[in-house]
C-alpha cells in the first residue's frame, strides 16, 4: 500500500485538480449544448504541439506549450464569433468540423516526424502517470487564477450559458463575454492536454457534468456531484491501473464511463425510493 501511495499520489493530485476546473466548465458546456467544444479545443492545442515538433521543439519545451496555446486561442476566437442569435448552421456542426480538420492536420503534420505515431498516441491518452510536483503546482496556480476570474464574473458566465437573451436585454455583449469564456477555456485545455491527453481531458469535462445534471437541480448541487464523481472516477481509475498494470489515462476514462452508466441505471430506483 505504501508503494502505491508513493507512486500514485502525484497523478491522483493532478486528477483532482483537473476535476476541480473541468467539472465546472463542463456545466457551462452542457448548458450551451456544445458538448464537443472541449474535444475540439484539445485537438487544436494538440495540433499546435504537432507543429512545434516539426520546428524541432521538444514536446516538453516552453515553445511547444506556446504553440499549443496560440492554436487554442485561435480556436477560442472562432467559437466565440460563431455563436449567433439566429443560427442557420448549429455551432455544434462548426465545432465538429474544426475538430475533424484539426485532427486530420495533426496526422498530416506528424506523418513528417519519424516518431509521429508515438506523439499521436501521446496526444490522445497523455501520460499523467509521469506528472511531477512542478507541473502540479503550475496547474494549481493557473487553474486557481482562472477559477477566481470565473467566480468573480460567475453571474455573467452562467447567464450567457443558460439565458443569453437576458444578457442581450441588459445590453451586454455576448460575443465579448463568450470571448473571455473561451479564451480562459482554451488556456485550461492547453495545459490539461499537455499532461493528460485529449481523451482524458474530454472525459473530465463531460462525465462529471453529465452526472451532475442527472441528479442535481441547481448549479451548486450539480457542481458538487460533478466533483464527487470526478474524484471517485480518478481514484478508481488510478487504483485499477496500478493493481492491474493498465494504462492510467485509458483506465480512468473507462472508470468514468462505468460510474456514469451505474448512476444512470440507478436513477429510476433512487427517484422512486
Amino acid at each position: 500500500m505504501m508503494e502505491f501511495i508513493q507512486i500514485m499520489y502525484k497523478p491522483l493530485l493532478a486528477c483532482l485538480i483537473l476535476t476541480g476546473i473541468h467539472a465546472y466548465l463542463g456545466i457551462h458546456v452542457i448548458e450551451r449544448q456544445v458538448i464537443f467544444v472541449d474535444l475540439a479545443l484539445a485537438q487544436i492545442a494538440a495540433l499546435g504541439a504537432a507543429v512545434a515538433l516539426i520546428f524541432h521543439f521538444e514536446p516538453e519545451s516552453p515553445a511547444s506549450y506556446f504553440f499549443s496555446l496560440a492554436a487554442a486561442m485561435v480556436g477560442a476566437v472562432i467559437f466565440s464569433l460563431t455563436r449567433t442569435r439566429k443560427e442557420k448552421i448549429p455551432q455544434e456542426a462548426i465545432i465538429g468540423i474544426v475538430y475533424a480538420v484539426s485532427a486530420a492536420l495533426a496526422i498530416l503534420v506528424l506523418s513528417r516526424s519519424p516518431e509521429g505515431d508515438e506523439h499521436l498516441r501521446q496526444m490522445l491518452v497523455g501520460n499523467i502517470l509521469l506528472v511531477n510536483s512542478s507541473e502540479i503546482l503550475k496547474m494549481l496556480f493557473l487553474y486557481g487564477a482562472i477559477g477566481v476570474i470565473h467566480f468573480w464574473f460567475r453571474k455573467i458566465f452562467i447567464e450567457i450559458s443558460s439565458h443569453p437573451e437576458e444578457t442581450r436585454i441588459q445590453g451586454r455583449s455576448i460575443q465579448f463575454w463568450d470571448m473571455i469564456f473561451y479564451l480562459t477555456f482554451g488556456v485550461v485545455v492547453t495545459s490539461s492536454v499537455k499532461i493528460a491527453g485529449v481523451l482524458l481531458v474530454f472525459s473530465y469535462l463531460i462525465v462529471p457534468a453529465v452526472a451532475g445534471s442527472l441528479y442535481g437541480k441547481t448549479i451548486r448541487s450539480r457542481l458538487v456531484i460533478g466533483w464527487l464523481v470526478g474524484g471517485l472516477g480518478s481514484l478508481l481509475g488510478i487504483t485499477l491501473s496500478y493493481f492491474l498494470d493498465l494504462p492510467t489515462g485509458a483506465t480512468i476514462v473507462c472508470s468514468f464511463g462505468g460510474i456514469l452508466l451505474a448512476l444512470a441505471l440507478l436513477k429510476p430506483f433512487l427517484i422512486h425510493s
